[in-house]
């Protein structure tokens, strides 16, 4: 079986989704179930523990490894308190760090972004840093102590695919660590292209909440996803720049 390993947990799917934007909380159930996705992320800053009969928690399924995530962080110190809580909180020790100071674009600061992994993986979190897809930066939250890297496709809901593909491409060919598409991708297509590229998973919310019919649309992303790998692992064929045919045109006819 082709399972993906991140910090010492094997999962099977290779679609990650989130559990916001949804117009009903009480369909995050069929949505997972469709997407057969193992992790989930979740906003601190939407899990209520004053009132646990309203919380987000409550429609995500037992066994699902829960990916809380930093957002709302502007700074590497605001990143840590967050995870921080997180744990105490009783959510795990997985983390996904999102630091954004950028209101209007909504991109990762990278420096910031590291110096919290840094921090939290000597801490014994296991963390999945959102970043923006800087082969140096990489390499520096691969040092910190990253069990994966999560390069975004394009900005955050944006829905508009793999604008930075090129520079995905670098950390797939130079980083040794899973590499997660987060954030951009809007077609099943997409994701279907990403993964052909080597990526190992794929992060997404907004095309699947956001859609006419979402338990519908996270089946259509685990098929796209599935596909992808599938097409890397088989090797895909090769691209010319002319005409090759697909059967001899000698040896018929008169010839």
């Amino acid at each position: 079986m082709d399972e993906l390993h991140i910090g010492g947990v094997t999962v099977r799917s290779r679609l990650i989704t989130g559990s916001g934007k949804y117009r009903d909380d009480r369909i995050i159930g069929d949505v997972l179930a469709a997407a057969e996705c193992d992790i989930i992320t979740v906003a601190l800053r939407r899990i209520d523990f004053d009132r646990p009969d309203e919380s987000v928690l409550n429609h995500i399924p037992e066994g699902k490894v829960l990916l809380p995530n930093t957002s709302g962080a502007r700074t590497a110190e605001e990143a840590i308190r967050i995870a921080r809580l997180s744990r105490a909180m009783g959510c795990g020790t997985w983390i996904k760090i999102e630091v954004i100071n950028d209101q209007k674009y909504l991109l990762p600061d990278n420096d910031e972004t590291t110096r919290a992994t840094e921090v939290l993986a000597a801490e014994g979190f296991t963390v999945l840093p959102y970043m923006y897809p800087d082969l140096t930066s990489a390499r520096r939250m691969v040092e910190a102590g990253a069990a994966a890297i999560m390069p975004l496709g394009a900005p955050i809901g944006s829905n508009r695919g793999l604008l930075t593909k090129d520079f995905i491409a670098m950390l797939i060919d130079e980083i040794e660590l899973p590499v997660i598409v987060d954030a951009g991708i809007g077609r099943p297509s997409q994701a279907a292209a990403a993964m052909e590229m080597g990526a190992d998973a794929i992060l997404l919310n907004t095309a699947i909440a956001a859609s006419d019919d979402p338990v519908a649309m996270a089946r259509a992303f685990r098929l796209a996803v599935e596909s992808g790998r599938i097409a890397y692992l088989a090797g895909l064929a090769g691209i010319s720049t002319t005409a090759r045919a697909s059967s001899p045109l000698t040896g018929f006819l008169d010839q």
